[in-house]
């Protein structure tokens, strides 16, 4: 028998801890969570192995305890064992960091508080390559890990599948975000753009991650035992209903607000599912428990993946029951949705001559449809015809994340919004867009089909056999108009990530510094409780705007444009009168929801002289980056939206918004006579 050498012990006990690249982000994510951050970004390469990016905004970490920081068994957690029975943090063993330097390569940038500037230092098996050295930062800690598993050549070749990992990790951080919704989670690949879009509820985190036709699906629960013979505990979160359909159980709990798993309650859970939901399918289940921290044993699972409770099938009967009687005495019934299947196009049109669109009734003769006459298209395609003719680009982040069944179901789920509020003035504005909707172009809007956008302002469109140019600014300002009356006090709210002074924003929409400013942030500040209940637009005690409504889902508006809207909320609205004061309110976001050019020039037209003046591939990149997001929303949110809700007003017809710029019939007389 030989005693190891230190190194052979730590780089063995480090292949427990961090068993792949997911226990690593989960503890270091846990960490930005004990360091109070309100923000936490991950950066991953190659689905961990060769890089991971953790970066916050905490309280950082104290230059004093840098040397000593990648030390095994060194914590700030707690100080003895006794700590442990009331331990609130989520680490506690001081072996993560530690672990991590033993398998890859660790480097370390942060700034405490007060400090002019931060420091970076390298680690590796347990102890600093270097002095800390003096460099720029940020508020908080960055923790980057690259080369994960270089000297476990077995382990490394095990995890190859880098998307399998890089999936893990989303889940993982999605997890996260649907328990601490104060908290901003943004996670992605290295070199890829994501646009993270925050939440201000626990449903809009669920919506927000796991998709709308999930969070629709789903009912609160809360159950509670006080009684210290038995347990002691408090539940509360989101079940599925009897609607809800899934081949795999999706359960997210958490106890003392620590991300775990317990085999024994998710199959209890289960069994009352299984009477209710049609074979195979199962339950979607977010829970949070709380209790007396001396009731849970945390140190019973190297990655901290398990826990202990005092009391366990006690409390599991409680949630049992309370699970058992929710479904039971849940009122919904079982709803399904059918859609209509229509034939491939190309199919019908390359098919024989006696193919028939609409094949006649049995016993009748079928009715020829002259070619001048014939529809091509289907309205129900949500992809626009012109992109047929396009060359392919490879497909980037863009491509791969959208999700077009979200969008979808996301905008069909609008289609009946919640009863607005009952004020007559409201109800008033609605019906003057009823008496003033125009029939013609209504059915052009509901039964038209997406061609694709001709200029950076106007799209085409095509109705049965005539081609139409749409000015889409105007579309979408009429569109966002109505919108916001039929959602009257009743929005989802995007969170804005850095609140935003309203004396500084009527600033930059003046152009300069102006007693109007001061007068319109102290009107508008007077008026912030009226605002935050109808229109979900949120001024805090400071003057500070910090939330704006959702008024499409899948839609967030350019942030480029808020000055002007702020600054038409103070100038442009009657509050004396509720009905002007209301119609102004939704005029005024409406034109700044509409879907506006880009301030960059477009690159792929004349604009691209722009960018040879003075090449900047990193402008080009977002430019590029941003026309593609505006063309993609225009025709997967816009389009679908337009179709269910919008209902033009007589003035569309001459004021240019709709053009009609050729008629089928008309081109065959001009062929003909050619």
């Amino acid at each position: 028998i030989r005693r190891l050498d230190a190194s052979v012990v730590n780089r063995i006990a480090a292949g427990e801890v961090i068993q792949r690249p997911v226990p690593a982000v989960k503890e270091l994510v846990e960490n930005s969570l004990d360091a109070g951050s309100t923000s936490i970004n991950v950066v991953v390469k190659d689905g961990g192995l060769k890089l991971i990016q953790v970066s916050d905004n905490g309280h950082g970490i104290r230059f004093e305890d840098l040397p000593i920081l990648c030390e095994r068994h060194t914590t700030s957690k707690l100080s003895t064992f006794e700590d442990l029975q009331t331990i609130q943090s989520m680490g506690f063993r001081g072996e993560a960091l530690a672990s991590m330097t033993y398998v890859g390569h660790v480097s370390v940038t942060t700034i405490t508080e007060g400090q002019l500037h931060g420091y970076r230092v390298s680690y590796r098996d347990g102890v600093m390559e270097h002095e800390p050295k003096p460099c720029a930062a940020v508020k908080g800690t960055q923790i980057m890990i690259e080369n994960l598993f270089y000297n476990m050549i077995a382990r490394r070749k095990t995890l190859q599948n880098s998307n399998d990992d890089y999936s893990k990790i989303v889940d993982l951080i999605c997890r996260f975000a649907i328990h601490h919704v104060n908290v901003s989670f943004s996670c992605r690949k290295h070199g890829a753009n994501r646009a993270d879009v925050h939440t201000v509820s626990r449903l809009d985190a669920i919506r927000s991650v796991y998709g709308a036709s999930v969070a629709r699906d789903l009912m609160e629960i809360e159950a509670a035992d006080n009684d210290p013979s038995r347990s002691v505990f408090n539940m509360d979160g989101f079940i599925s209903n009897a609607n809800y359909v899934a081949k795999k159980t999706t359960m997210v709990l958490f106890i003392n607000g620590r991300l775990v798993e317990c085999t024994a309650l998710k199959r209890a859970i289960e069994v009352v599912y299984a009477a209710t939901l049609p074979k195979a399918s199962k339950p979607f289940i977010y829970m949070s428990i709380v209790l007396p921290p001396e009731h849970v044993d945390v140190n019973v699972h190297p990655t901290k993946r398990e826990v202990s409770l005092l009391n366990q099938e006690s409390i599991i009967d409680n949630i049992q029951s309370e699970v058992e009687s929710k479904i039971t005495n849940c009122n919904t019934t079982r709803t399904f949705h059918t859609q209509n299947v229509y034939p491939s196009t190309p199919g019908l049109l390359s098919g024989s001559k006696d193919t028939q669109l609409n094949p006649s009734p049995p016993g009748t003769k079928s009715q020829k449809v002259p070619v001048n006459k014939m529809v091509r298209t289907d309205s129900q395609d949500p992809f626009g015809r012109l992109h047929a003719y396009l060359p392919e680009k490879p497909s980037g982040p863009l491509g791969k994340s959208a999700d077009l069944a979200a969008v979808r179901s996301a905008v069909r789920q609008r289609r009946n919004p919640k009863e607005t509020a009952d004020l007559t003035s409201v109800q008033d504005l609605l019906n003057d867009i009823d008496r003033n909707t125009h029939s013609g172009m209504l059915e052009i809007v509901k039964h038209c089909t997406y061609i694709g956008m001709a200029d950076d302002v106007f799209a085409l469109l095509q109705h049965n056999t005539h081609l139409y140019l749409v000015n889409i600014v105007n579309l979408s300002k009429e569109l966002m108009y109505q919108q916001v009356l039929r959602r009257f006090a009743h929005f989802n709210a995007i969170q804005l990530s850095d609140p935003a002074p309203l004396l500084e924003l009527i600033m930059m929409g003046l152009k300069a510094e102006d007693k109007i400013a001061e007068m319109n942030t102290e009107l508008l500040s007077q008026k912030a409780e009226m605002l935050q209940e109808y229109f979900c637009i949120h001024i805090d005690q400071q003057g500070n705007l910090s939330k704006l409504p959702v008024i499409l889902d899948q839609y967030t508006p350019d942030m480029d444009h808020v000055p002007e809207f702020v600054l038409s909320l103070g100038n442009d609205v009657d509050w004396e009168d509720e009905k002007e004061c209301f119609q102004a309110i939704s005029a005024a976001l409406g034109n700044f929801y509409a879907m506006n050019p880009p301030l960059l020039p477009n690159p792929s037209g004349d604009g691209l002289q722009f960018y040879k003046k003075d090449f900047d591939h990193e402008l080009l990149s977002e430019a590029e980056t941003t026309w593609a997001q505006r063309e993609w929303t225009i025709q997967h949110v816009l389009f679908p939206s337009m179709r269910l809700f919008l209902k033009p007003p007589n003035a569309m017809a001459t004021n240019g918004t709709f053009v009609q710029v050729a008629s089928l019939e008309k081109l065959y007389r001009i062929f003909e006579r050619c």
